[in-house]
């Protein structure tokens, strides 16, 4: 084999040499003339650095201006993440800014290590410093590079806790909305609506981000400012709540619910003598409960109150992890929930307030003979027509009793109409409805088709996040339930006569939100148009000049969408002859009189009303006693609602109060003090901005400010009505 000579070898060399050269020689000319305005951009992105600037969040005012959602603006240090990347320069920057900052250094890495902010641009290392700090940090930018500072805005609330439940609050974006919110350009660490208006209109009050963009040195210091984008401020969002009702209404409900607990519910007895098997004395447990006042010809809702209360600045008081847990526990006990708007979410049996849509669901088919005619001797109880005696003798229930009068035994009511049962609240009046409009058209859901005319069992678009849609009973229905184990398999296999017999007196498996019972007796009060609920009025445009303390000028500010015209989802007005009988019944509840059989029965209602102003703000109403677990008294829910006749103040209101008895003394009183408040014989005080929050304190809510009671005053009804 030949071997190679040493000229060979450098002539190899030398070719490879050269066509190295020549390589290099191409690239350079291709860096430096083909790809230079590319090369200078990335070289020009090196030495720049982009900050967001975060637009001011529209604010939120009440009816009449008063400002309930508000900014303060905040500084936040920030630092390039350039400057540390590397480990070693990290710490040593930690322990650098650990003193100025007050803040250790495994919190700052922490921080660093954290997803939840935006890995491009600058890390924030502590929210809402002073402006000495601020400045401290600045002149010293040799020993601190790659330190800014942002500026920003936080949330304040004024008037919390009125209307926490209406307002909402902000929030950290939750891990399961990343991703949604990142599409949308928000930063990781943002905080976005999570509650109330605040959520349903976050796209609205948000804004548009601007930014700023700097030149820098290789140390990341800043060297000037090369562009600027101010930021959009958010909408401005004015509802259609009055702060001082809402006041009100938050008083009488929290007052009310006070006052249950402290009320013994009625023995269990047992032939004449308390059951041994239950405690001698029993308190009303009145966990929470809700109230609503609505605009029944516009829908606007003028206050809706849900307890508990929560104080909305708790979410931005800087409290520990602890401490927040501490004020929102996470419970699966129902009575204890707070972050819950039971207005919109309470899922509950109505009782007796559901007759009024049972009587027109008879009258509107044609189901009482002779119509408004029709009566029936009331004897205090009930037979099913439909079912053979021999089945009823095999643990089939046929017979059905009216609410006891007080003595042992079942209201006996006489001859009774329409109108009288409504009165007095006959359930056996209603319970033969129930049979006979279901067994009588061949078992098909003509009572259920009735009742959704009002809204029953569909979701009323309240602009509010979380509504419960309801529930109305039905073949359906049951088989769901029996499949998700809520009740007995054979129990999903039909539905039967017994479950519209429940139905006609507001129990069984129906269930609805005070606020669907509010619509639906604003229905009634507006002669038949079904209003969808609002509780914005408006959204005007950014920045709205400020007028009085506290307050926007409202003659100032532009409007640009306006919602306080009505949105009509149905109307069921052609047939007044159906609703008028059943106004009068309920404006019987009010007024009285009620029936006179073996002694006379009061109507629900006419005892508690007797010292109501009904000349200057006629009103009616119904009373109604959802029936709680095991059928115990003290675990008998109250509810009320009623509406005004007079068409210059178009207003219903309903109120709903938990596990605290007969509707005549829980929740009635609530909704008496409303509308004597509505007719102006009593004092309805001012809302006031709240005191400063004790963040020291346990409460997660402060009561409401004292006021005078007496609207809430008067005998409720003996019968569990």
């Amino acid at each position: 084999m030949a071997r190679t000579t040493p000229v060979s070898r450098l002539s190899v060399l030398a070719t490879v040499s050269f066509m190295l050269l020549g390589l290099l020689t191409v690239r350079l000319w291709f860096l430096q003339v083909v790809d230079a305005p590319g090369l200078e951009e990335r070289v020009r992105e090196v030495r720049t650095r982009t900050v967001k600037i975060t637009p001011e969040r529209g604010r939120i005012f009440d009816v009449k201006g008063r400002i309930v959602a508000d900014n303060e603006r905040v500084l936040t240090l920030t630092i390039d993440r350039a400057v540390i990347a590397r480990p070693l320069a990290r710490q040593q920057m930690w322990a650098r800014l650990s003193g100025a900052l007050n803040t250790p250094p495994e919190e700052l890495e922490d921080r660093f290590l954290s997803k939840r902010y935006d890995q491009l641009q600058p890390l924030p290392l502590k929210d809402d410093i002073t402006e000495e700090l601020a400045l401290f940090l600045r002149e010293r930018s040799e020993d601190y590079p790659g330190i800014d500072i942002r500026e920003g805005w936080r949330r304040q609330y004024p008037y919390s806790p009125v209307a926490s439940h209406v307002v909402g609050f902000l929030g950290a974006i939750k891990e399961s909305e990343l991703t949604y919110y990142r599409n949308l350009g928000y930063d990781p660490d943002a905080r976005v609506g999570q509650f109330g208006v605040e959520q349903t209109y976050e796209s609205v009050l948000r804004g548009s981000p601007g930014f700023v963009k700097y030149e820098v040195d290789s140390r990341g210091r800043i060297l000037r400012q090369l562009e600027r984008q101010e930021p959009i401020p958010g909408n401005d969002v004015q509802l259609s709540i009055d702060l001082d009702l809402q006041q009100l209404t938050e008083q009488a409900l929290y007052t009310k619910i006070q006052v249950r607990r402290r009320t013994e519910a009625p023995q269990i007895l047992l032939f004449g003598e308390p059951d041994p098997q239950y405690p001698e004395v029993t308190y009303y447990k009145a966990p929470a409960g809700s109230s609503v006042l609505l605009n029944h010809e516009t829908g606007e809702v003028v206050a809706m109150a849900s307890y508990p209360n929560f104080d909305a600045r708790w979410f931005n008081a800087g409290i520990s992890s602890e401490k927040f847990n501490q004020l929102f526990p996470t419970t699966d006990d129902p009575d204890q929930s707070i972050l819950v708007n039971r207005a919109i979410s309470g899922r509950y049996n109505l009782g007796s307030t559901f007759k009024p849509f049972v009587a027109f669901a008879a009258l509107n088919t044609g189901q009482l003979t002779g119509g408004t005619d029709y009566s029936l001797v009331d004897r205090g109880t009930y037979k099913l027509s439909s079912i053979p005696d021999e089945r009823c003798q095999l643990n089939v229930k046929c017979v059905f009793k009216n609410a006891n009068c007080g003595n042992g035994a079942p209201c006996k009511y006489g001859r009774i109409n329409l109108e009288t049962a409504l009165a007095v609240s006959s359930d056996v009046f209603f319970y033969k409805i129930g049979e006979e409009i279901f067994t009588q058209r061949g078992n098909r859901p003509v009572l259920e088709e009735q009742v959704r005319l009002f809204g029953f069992g569909s979701p009323t678009e309240i602009d509010l996040p979380y509504e419960f849609i309801g529930t109305v009973p039905n073949r359906a229905l049951k088989e769901r339930l029996a499949a998700s184990g809520a009740i007995a398999k054979e129990e999903g296999e039909g539905y039967y006569v017994g479950d519209n017999l429940q139905m006609s007196i507001g129990q069984g498996l129906l269930s609805a939100t005070p606020l669907q019972l509010a619509v639906a007796y604003g229905v009634l009060g507006n002669g038949g148009k079904v209003v969808r609920p609002r509780v914005v009025r408006a959204i005007w445009s950014p920045g709205t000049p400020n007028g009085a303390s506290g307050r926007v000028d409202l003659e100032k500010g532009t409007v640009l969408q306006d919602f306080s015209a009505p949105q009509i989802v149905r109307d069921i007005s052609d047939r007044q002859e159906v609703f008028e009988p059943i106004v009068k019944g309920l404006t019987r509840v009010i007024t009285g009189p009620g029936t006179t059989s073996d002694f006379y029965h009061a109507t629900t209602g006419e005892r508690l009303f007797s010292a109501y102003p009904q000349r200057t703000l006629p009103i009616a109403g119904k009373t109604g006693t959802a029936q709680g677990a095991g059928n115990l008294p003290w675990n008998d829910s109250s509810a009320f609602a009623a509406f005004s006749l007079d068409p210059s103040k178009p207003y219903t209101a309903a109120a709903y109060i938990e596990k605290s008895g007969f509707g005549s003394r829980a929740a009635a009183p609530i909704v008496k003090c409303l509308f004597t408040a509505l007719a102006g014989k009593m004092r309805v005080n001012s809302a006031q901005p709240s005191d400063p929050l004790d963040i020291n304190s346990f409460d997660v809510a402060p009561p409401p400010p004292t006021w005078n009671p007496l609207c809430l005053v008067g005998a409720g009804s003996s019968v569990r009505d």
